[in-house]
């Protein structure tokens, strides 16, 4: 029996992982899941990622023993989609995290998309 929410499958290994202090995770390839991750590199919230050909392997960022993500939360569901506008994306505990969009400009922060006008459905938020 497959996944029925993927991203939310990674969210949960990144979850899990950070809570035992494992290194690097290991999950199953998609487009989505690398849009999301080159975001959370380029915010500093993992260490870097490689995509193989059916598998993304994962480098999670420790700082002084702590990981670098203190939580995450998948918002939109495929049994309940959250769609916010550009002018409705939610600060994430009070601007120290982000929320991560998919918009009709593709996948990208909550920030980025409120430069360029663009709401879209709410991923998830990770602080």
């Amino acid at each position: 029996m497959g996944v029925t929410d993927p991203l939310s499958d990674m969210l949960t290994r990144i979850r899990n992982a950070k809570v035992a202090l494992h290194k690097e995770i290991v999950a199953p390839k998609s487009k989505m899941k690398l849009a999301v991750l080159q975001i959370l590199k380029e915010q500093g919230y993992v260490e870097d990622f490689e995509a193989g050909d059916f598998e993304i392997r994962v480098r999670l960022k420790y700082v002084q023993g702590q990981s670098a993500i203190s939580g995450l939360k998948r918002i939109s569901k495929p049994s309940c989609r959250k769609y916010v506008s550009c002018d409705g994306i939610p600060r994430v505990q009070n601007g120290l995290g982000i929320s991560i969009l998919s918009t009709s400009k593709g996948v990208m922060d909550g920030q980025k998309a409120q430069e360029l006008k663009a709401g879209g459905e709410l991923l998830c938020q990770i602080w």
